[in-house]
Formats: structure tokens, C-alpha cells, sequence
């Protein structure tokens, strides 16, 4: 179905926006305007709201250590199904604690863990005990678990606001979740129609993700076979006798190792983060993974740009060969020797400039880089022919890797779209 993509679902759903004759009248409601036969219920109108527990980690662990029984935390909830969790709590624990099992089909809320978990979900596939952090909802038998499951998950946003409003630690409560509002159609027939619907693009998208992450995990292992010398590509692979030792452990004997700073030019920006300009001529690199957009240009050609400090400090890295600007604390390596290819050193500097400031620091983080931890950096320099065709087979990855990440962005959009006009009656599906 990967291979179709976005066109399979998009034709799926495009058959499916078909309006019965019937479904003529729309009504406005606190919810917004729905369809005239549907209905606006709170949570607790058809749905039974349970909560969890923690169990004490004292006692030897003998709440937890061999259990049988699935135990969901705030971080097991996927916002979709839940087949697995991360531990497990013993029989002793089920009988000495207030500890409910809650069956297959229930839906799960985080109340609380910060704004990044709250309102996060989950449906069970499998009987499990939740901690105190979640709340537990078992819908009645007359409607749709999963239906309640996206429709959650759409509403995302109204739980951070809810979080958010004159309480003092971010959180909502069981109390917030019982009297949630949601437009709901008038048979299960119907919500189930949408929830399968919803399904469809839902495992689409898990499969892009689990191929990205197939293809990342590739990539990351032909890198460091590459980049050590451990494999060699056609024609190197017959250029050497041997290998020898280096910092970087055995390389090939014909590789050569020496400075950053004697193979690139290092510099830094003049412009600041305001300077940026919506729509933009030109790409503006900043302390951030996100590329801005300005109006004017610094530098023209090949360049390598990191973050000078901030949260981005050894994560972020850029690659770019045109007109483009940088901030006063992004470093630009550029002007490479005739020893070095700009690409190949993108590859091996990301790879491993992370590392490098980390060993320099008693800390967990770096808060700025100094343009000697570039400049004296080492690095590992088989023949320019030889790095240009290394460059050339990890771009490739890079490429079908970018691919696959837009097709997903894309599915997502769609499924938005999707839960837009089917959550709100908007299209309905016969």
C-alpha cells in the first residue's frame, strides 16, 4: 500500500464523499455546525470514566519485577493503538493496591506530564492497569470506541488550552474529560464508517514510518562502514594492502587523517534572528533546525553550518550550495581544499561533531562552540575521488529518505483534511 501512497488513500476517499439525498440539514451547536441528526453528548453520557494507579516501587520491586499484567504509563500512549507496554505489574500488585484492569477497547487520556502528554491517547488492544496519570473510558456498546479515539485526537489543541487556564501546575482531570462535548453521528453504523476511514490513512502512515525508520537505520550502518573503511566501494576496494591505526581506530593505509582547520575556512554571520523576512528571497540559517527566509545574501556556493550555542548546539547541521544568509552565531565552513568534497564532509562532520563537544564537557549539554573545538576536530580523508563517490551513495540515501518524509507530511495533511470534514458531519460516508 507504501507504494500507491497518497493517491490510493486520496482515491479511496474521493469515492467515499458520497452525500445521501438524506442528509440535507445542518444545525449550529456548541460543538459548531453539524448535520440536524446528529448529536452533541459530553463523555460521560455514554461512556463509563475510570481512573489508574501507580503502585510504590518499594518492597523489592515486587509490584513489578515478573509481572503478567500490561501497566500503561503516559509514555506507552501512541494516539492510536496500544499493543504493548513498557512494564508489567504482578498478581501482588492487582491485589494490594486499588489497581482496575480495564478490557480491550478502552480509551485512554493523559491528564497530566506536561504539555507535550497532556491529552495524548490511547485505544487497548489488550486488558491492561493504567497509572494515575491516565484516565480510563469505556464507551457503551451502542457506539464506537475508535470514533471517541479520533476525535480526541482532533481536538488536541482543546486540551492544551484547557491545561493551560488559571491552574497552576498544567493538567486537565477526569472531571474535564466526562464533560468533554462531541459532535457524534446517530448510529454506530455510521462512526464506525468513519473510523475505519480514518484507519486506512492511519496505517498508511505507520508504514511510511516504519520504512523511514527502516531506511534511517540503513543509511546510519552503510555510513559507518563507510566512513571507517570497513567496506570500500568499487574501484577503492582494490587500491590498498592494509590498514593502520589511527584516533578514529583501524583505517585503510592509503586514507589520510588531519584537522578541520586545515582543509575549510571558518567563519560566522553578522545578522541577527529579526532579520528575517516571511517569504523571503533567500534561505536564512539560524540557531535552528528550521530554515528562514531573508532578503539578502552573504555567501554564494558550498557551505556546512552549525549552531554557535543554544538548544541546537551540535544537532543542527545544513548543507547548501547557493545564495543564502547565516545568524552572528551560526558557524559557515566553506572554502574546501582540493583534498576534501563539501558533501563528504557534511556526512562525517554530522556524524560526528555531537560527540567531539560532548567529550569536551563535564555536562549533559554544550552551551557554545568555540571555533577551535571545529578547527581542531580531526578527520579521516580518503582520496577526493573516493569521497565524492562516498558523498554521492549517502545522498542518494538522503534523497529517497526526503522522499518518503514529504509523502509522509503529505498523508498527514490528507488525514487532517479527512478527520476536518468527517468528524464534523461536513462530508458523511453512506
Amino acid at each position: 500500500m507504501v507504494s500507491g501512497g497518497v493517491k490510493e488513500v486520496s482515491a479511496e476517499y474521493r469515492s467515499a464523499r458520497l452525500v445521501d439525498d438524506c442528509f440535507k440539514g445542518y444545525k449550529k451547536t456548541e460543538v459548531g455546525v453539524i448535520p440536524d441528526d446528529w448529536m452533541v453528548l459530553q463523555i460521560q453520557n455514554f461512556a463509563k470514566v475510570g481512573s489508574g494507579t501507580t503502585p510504590s516501587r518499594a518492597q523489592d520491586d515486587s509490584y513489578y519485577k515478573n509481572g503478567d499484567t500490561y501497566w500503561v504509563k503516559t509514555t506507552d500512549l501512541n494516539n492510536s493503538i496500544i499493543r504493548e507496554t513498557e512494564e508489567k505489574v504482578t498478581d501482588l500488585a492487582l491485589k494490594e493496591t486499588s489497581l482496575n484492569v480495564y478490557p480491550e477497547e478502552t480509551v485512554l487520556v493523559a491528564m497530566y506530564g506536561g504539555f507535550n502528554q497532556i491529552g495524548r491517547t490511547g485505544i487497548l488492544s489488550i486488558p491492561a492497569a493504567v497509572n494515575q496519570a491516565l484516565v480510563a473510558v469505556q464507551v457503551n456498546k451502542k457506539f464506537d470506541s475508535r470514533y471517541l479515539l479520533n476525535t480526541l485526537n482532533y481536538k488536541i489543541e482543546y486540551w492544551r488550552s484547557v491545561a493551560s487556564s488559571s491552574r497552576k501546575d498544567p493538567n486537565i482531570t477526569s472531571l474535564d474529560v466526562k464533560e468533554f462535548k462531541l459532535a457524534m453521528p446517530p448510529t454506530k453504523k455510521e462512526q464506525t464508517a468513519i473510523a475505519n476511514a480514518l484507519s486506512d490513512v492511519d496505517t498508511l502512515i505507520t508504514s511510511l514510518e516504519r520504512l523511514i525508520t527502516k531506511k534511517r537505520a540503513i543509511k546510519t550502518a552503510t555510513m559507518q562502514q563507510l566512513l571507517t573503511g570497513k567496506k570500500r566501494l568499487p574501484p577503492f576496494d582494490k587500491t590498498h594492502a592494509g590498514y593502520k591505526q589511527t584516533k578514529f581506530g583501524e583505517i585503510p593505509e592509503d586514507w589520510e587523517v588531519d584537522s578541520i582547520g586545515n582543509v575549510l575556512s571558518i567563519t560566522t554571520g553578522d545578522k541577527n534572528t529579526q532579520d528575517k523576512v516571511d517569504d523571503g528571497q533567500y534561505p536564512f540559517y539560524v540557531r535552528s533546525q528550521i530554515v528562514e527566509r531573508i532578503n539578502s545574501y552573504s555567501y554564494d556556493g558550498e557551505a556546512v553550518l552549525t549552531a554557535g550555542d543554544g538548544v541546537g548546539t551540535g544537532k543542527i547541521y545544513h548543507y547548501i550550495n547557493g545564495k543564502f544568509d547565516y545568524h552572528q552565531r551560526v558557524y559557515l565552513m566553506h572554502n574546501f581544499s582540493d583534498r576534501l568534497d563539501g558533501y563528504y564532509f557534511y556526512i562525517f562532520f554530522s556524524d560526528n561533531f555531537h560527540d567531539r563537544i560532548m567529550s569536551m564537557t563535564a555536562k549533559s549539554s554544550v552551551d557554545s562552540v568555540r571555533r577551535e573545538m571545529i578547527a581542531d576536530m580531526k578527520i579521516v580523508l580518503p582520496s577526493i575521488d573516493e569521497q565524492i563517490a562516498m558523498a554521492r551513495v549517502l545522498s542518494d540515501m538522503d534523497s529517497e529518505i526526503d522522499t518518503l518524509e514529504k509523502r509522509l507530511s503529505k498523508t498527514q495533511q490528507l488525514k487532517q483534511g479527512m478527520m476536518q470534514e468527517l468528524l464534523t458531519g461536513k462530508t458523511r460516508l453512506i
